[in-house]
Protein backbone atom coordinates (compact mmCIF):
# COMPACT_ATOMS: atom_id res chain seq x y z
CA UNK A 1 0.00 0.00 0.00
CA UNK A 2 3.07 2.40 0.44
CA UNK A 3 4.09 4.09 -2.69
CA UNK A 4 7.49 4.98 -3.74
CA UNK A 5 10.70 3.93 -2.58
CA UNK A 6 9.59 3.06 0.71
CA UNK A 7 6.44 1.03 -1.14
CA UNK A 8 9.10 -1.14 -3.09
CA UNK A 9 11.46 -1.51 -0.42
CA UNK A 10 8.83 -2.95 1.70
CA UNK A 11 7.34 -5.13 -1.65
CA UNK A 12 11.16 -6.63 -1.79
CA UNK A 13 11.00 -7.29 1.97
CA UNK A 14 7.75 -8.68 1.92
CA UNK A 15 8.97 -10.69 -0.72
CA UNK A 16 11.98 -11.91 0.95
CA UNK A 17 9.61 -12.85 4.21
CA UNK A 18 7.56 -15.23 1.66
CA UNK A 19 10.14 -16.24 -0.03
CA UNK A 20 11.80 -17.54 3.17
CA UNK A 21 8.04 -19.11 4.57
CA UNK A 22 7.87 -20.95 1.52
CA UNK A 23 11.53 -22.61 1.70
CA UNK A 24 10.58 -23.18 5.50
CA UNK A 25 7.00 -24.69 4.83
CA UNK A 26 8.52 -26.87 1.43
CA UNK A 27 11.28 -27.85 4.22
CA UNK A 28 8.54 -29.51 6.83
CA UNK A 29 6.85 -31.21 4.16
CA UNK A 30 9.57 -33.00 2.78
CA UNK A 31 11.73 -33.99 6.06
CA UNK A 32 9.08 -36.20 7.23
CA UNK A 33 9.04 -37.94 3.46
CA UNK A 34 12.82 -38.17 3.66
CA UNK A 35 12.28 -39.77 7.47
CA UNK A 36 9.46 -41.90 6.82
CA UNK A 37 11.61 -43.81 3.87
CA UNK A 38 14.54 -44.35 6.86
CA UNK A 39 12.40 -45.32 9.42
CA UNK A 40 13.29 -48.80 11.28
CA UNK A 41 10.90 -50.49 9.72
CA UNK A 42 11.84 -49.74 6.71
CA UNK A 43 15.39 -50.75 7.53
CA UNK A 44 14.11 -54.18 8.48
CA UNK A 45 12.56 -54.67 5.05
CA UNK A 46 16.01 -54.14 3.58
CA UNK A 47 17.75 -56.13 6.10
CA UNK A 48 15.16 -58.78 5.49
CA UNK A 49 15.14 -58.69 1.64
CA UNK A 50 19.75 -59.14 1.82
CA UNK A 51 18.66 -61.90 3.99
CA UNK A 52 16.52 -63.44 1.74
CA UNK A 53 18.78 -62.95 -1.34
CA UNK A 54 21.79 -64.81 0.60
CA UNK A 55 19.49 -67.64 1.49
CA UNK A 56 18.79 -67.96 -2.39
CA UNK A 57 22.20 -67.91 -2.94
CA UNK A 58 23.13 -70.61 -0.90
CA UNK A 59 20.55 -72.70 -1.57
CA UNK A 60 21.14 -72.07 -5.83
CA UNK A 61 24.59 -72.88 -5.04
CA UNK A 62 23.68 -76.29 -3.13
CA UNK A 63 21.83 -77.21 -6.20
CA UNK A 64 24.08 -76.56 -8.43
CA UNK A 65 27.08 -77.93 -6.53
CA UNK A 66 26.49 -81.59 -7.46
CA UNK A 67 26.01 -80.75 -10.98
CA UNK A 68 29.56 -78.90 -11.08
CA UNK A 69 31.00 -81.83 -9.41
CA UNK A 70 29.29 -84.18 -12.31
CA UNK A 71 29.45 -81.59 -15.18
CA UNK A 72 33.60 -82.98 -16.43
CA UNK A 73 32.70 -84.63 -18.95
CA UNK A 74 34.00 -88.19 -19.44
CA UNK A 75 36.55 -88.69 -22.09
CA UNK A 76 35.90 -91.54 -24.46
CA UNK A 77 38.61 -93.47 -23.52
CA UNK A 78 37.28 -93.09 -19.95
CA UNK A 79 34.21 -94.43 -21.29
CA UNK A 80 35.33 -97.29 -22.83
CA UNK A 81 37.78 -98.53 -20.04
CA UNK A 82 34.75 -98.35 -17.89
CA UNK A 83 32.51 -100.57 -20.14
CA UNK A 84 35.10 -102.76 -20.61
CA UNK A 85 35.64 -102.93 -16.97
CA UNK A 86 31.75 -103.72 -16.44
CA UNK A 87 31.89 -106.26 -19.34
CA UNK A 88 34.63 -108.46 -17.52
CA UNK A 89 32.71 -108.08 -13.88
CA UNK A 90 29.59 -109.21 -15.57
CA UNK A 91 31.36 -112.20 -17.33
CA UNK A 92 33.44 -113.01 -13.90
CA UNK A 93 30.10 -113.09 -12.45
CA UNK A 94 28.46 -115.58 -14.80
CA UNK A 95 31.37 -117.88 -14.69
CA UNK A 96 31.74 -117.85 -10.88
CA UNK A 97 27.80 -118.92 -10.76
CA UNK A 98 28.40 -121.40 -13.55
CA UNK A 99 31.51 -123.37 -11.49
CA UNK A 100 29.44 -123.35 -8.39
CA UNK A 101 26.36 -124.39 -10.23
CA UNK A 102 28.96 -127.46 -11.64
CA UNK A 103 29.89 -128.26 -8.08
CA UNK A 104 26.36 -128.29 -6.70
CA UNK A 105 25.02 -130.55 -9.53
CA UNK A 106 27.91 -132.94 -9.11
CA UNK A 107 27.44 -133.31 -5.49
CA UNK A 108 23.51 -134.01 -5.62
CA UNK A 109 24.46 -136.82 -8.19
CA UNK A 110 26.70 -138.60 -6.20
CA UNK A 111 24.23 -138.19 -3.07
CA UNK A 112 21.84 -140.02 -5.54
CA UNK A 113 23.66 -142.59 -6.11
CA UNK A 114 24.74 -143.04 -2.45
CA UNK A 115 20.74 -143.57 -1.94
CA UNK A 116 20.63 -145.93 -5.28
CA UNK A 117 23.48 -148.19 -4.04
CA UNK A 118 22.58 -148.27 -0.31
CA UNK A 119 19.32 -148.86 -0.42
CA UNK A 120 18.45 -150.71 -3.70
CA UNK A 121 21.72 -152.09 -5.30
CA UNK A 122 23.02 -154.03 -1.59
CA UNK A 123 19.38 -154.82 -0.54
CA UNK A 124 18.68 -156.75 -3.52
CA UNK A 125 21.94 -158.77 -3.43
CA UNK A 126 21.47 -159.35 0.15
CA UNK A 127 18.45 -161.44 -1.13
CA UNK A 128 20.12 -163.54 -3.52
CA UNK A 129 17.46 -163.99 -5.55
CA UNK A 130 18.76 -166.23 -8.21
CA UNK A 131 16.92 -165.30 -11.27
CA UNK A 132 17.24 -161.69 -10.51
CA UNK A 133 20.49 -160.17 -11.98
CA UNK A 134 21.52 -156.99 -10.02
CA UNK A 135 25.01 -156.35 -11.62
CA UNK A 136 23.14 -156.70 -15.16
CA UNK A 137 20.62 -154.16 -14.21
CA UNK A 138 23.08 -151.74 -12.11
CA UNK A 139 25.36 -152.24 -14.80
CA UNK A 140 28.58 -150.48 -13.23
CA UNK A 141 27.04 -147.60 -10.87
CA UNK A 142 29.34 -148.29 -8.34
CA UNK A 143 32.62 -146.99 -10.59
CA UNK A 144 30.21 -144.04 -11.86
CA UNK A 145 29.99 -143.05 -8.10
CA UNK A 146 33.23 -143.38 -6.91
CA UNK A 147 34.26 -141.88 -10.74
CA UNK A 148 31.93 -138.68 -9.70
CA UNK A 149 33.49 -138.57 -6.19
CA UNK A 150 36.51 -138.40 -7.55
CA UNK A 151 35.74 -135.66 -9.69
CA UNK A 152 33.74 -133.43 -7.10
CA UNK A 153 37.14 -134.03 -5.33
CA UNK A 154 39.45 -132.23 -7.99
CA UNK A 155 36.85 -129.29 -8.55
CA UNK A 156 36.64 -128.54 -5.01
CA UNK A 157 40.40 -128.36 -4.64
CA UNK A 158 40.38 -126.53 -7.96
CA UNK A 159 38.21 -123.81 -6.25
CA UNK A 160 38.07 -124.29 -2.33
CA UNK A 161 40.69 -120.40 -1.21
CA UNK A 162 40.93 -119.91 -4.82
CA UNK A 163 40.24 -116.97 -6.48
CA UNK A 164 37.38 -116.50 -8.92
CA UNK A 165 39.98 -115.44 -11.68
CA UNK A 166 42.58 -118.01 -10.96
CA UNK A 167 40.17 -121.13 -10.67
CA UNK A 168 40.88 -123.74 -13.58
CA UNK A 169 38.20 -126.07 -14.26
CA UNK A 170 39.21 -127.02 -17.76
CA UNK A 171 42.30 -128.62 -16.22
CA UNK A 172 40.48 -130.79 -14.04
CA UNK A 173 38.19 -132.25 -16.91
CA UNK A 174 41.25 -132.90 -18.78
CA UNK A 175 42.69 -134.88 -16.33
CA UNK A 176 40.07 -137.22 -15.39
CA UNK A 177 38.95 -137.22 -19.34
CA UNK A 178 40.11 -140.83 -19.86
CA UNK A 179 38.66 -142.66 -16.87
CA UNK A 180 35.64 -140.49 -17.49
CA UNK A 181 35.06 -142.16 -21.01
CA UNK A 182 35.93 -145.64 -19.72
CA UNK A 183 33.80 -145.45 -16.73
CA UNK A 184 30.67 -144.00 -18.94
CA UNK A 185 31.48 -146.19 -22.24
CA UNK A 186 30.31 -149.25 -20.05
CA UNK A 187 27.39 -147.58 -18.53
CA UNK A 188 25.18 -146.44 -21.73
CA UNK A 189 26.83 -149.86 -23.38
CA UNK A 190 24.22 -151.74 -21.22
CA UNK A 191 21.52 -148.78 -20.92
CA UNK A 192 19.82 -150.56 -23.38
CA UNK A 193 19.79 -154.47 -22.01
CA UNK A 194 19.24 -152.63 -18.38
CA UNK A 195 15.94 -150.99 -19.67
CA UNK A 196 14.84 -154.68 -20.99
CA UNK A 197 15.98 -156.41 -18.05
CA UNK A 198 13.82 -154.23 -15.83
CA UNK A 199 10.77 -154.51 -17.63
CA UNK A 200 10.67 -158.51 -17.82
CA UNK A 201 11.37 -158.62 -14.09
CA UNK A 202 8.15 -155.98 -13.52
CA UNK A 203 6.29 -158.59 -15.20
CA UNK A 204 7.55 -161.29 -12.04
CA UNK A 205 4.99 -159.87 -9.17
CA UNK A 206 7.81 -161.51 -6.64
CA UNK A 207 10.81 -159.37 -8.39
CA UNK A 208 8.24 -156.79 -8.27
CA UNK A 209 7.52 -156.54 -4.75
CA UNK A 210 10.79 -156.71 -4.31
CA UNK A 211 11.99 -153.49 -6.47
CA UNK A 212 8.73 -151.67 -4.57
CA UNK A 213 9.87 -152.58 -1.49
CA UNK A 214 13.65 -150.51 -2.32
CA UNK A 215 12.06 -147.78 -3.83
CA UNK A 216 10.00 -147.08 -0.62
CA UNK A 217 12.77 -147.13 1.41
CA UNK A 218 14.94 -144.78 -1.44
CA UNK A 219 12.20 -142.58 -0.81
Amino acid sequence: DCPGKEGTGGRKRNLTLLKNKLYLGQRRRTEPVVESTTTAGDHGNLRRSQSDRTEYSQKLQEKMAPQAVSSTPATPLQEEEEEEEEVRRRLMARRVKIIAELLQTEKDFISDLDLCIKEVIQPLRNMQIARFDVDGLFSNVELVHQLSAKLLSLLEEATTDVEPSMQIIGEVFLQIKGPLEDTYKIYCYHHDDAHTMLEYYEKDEELKQHLRDCVQSLK
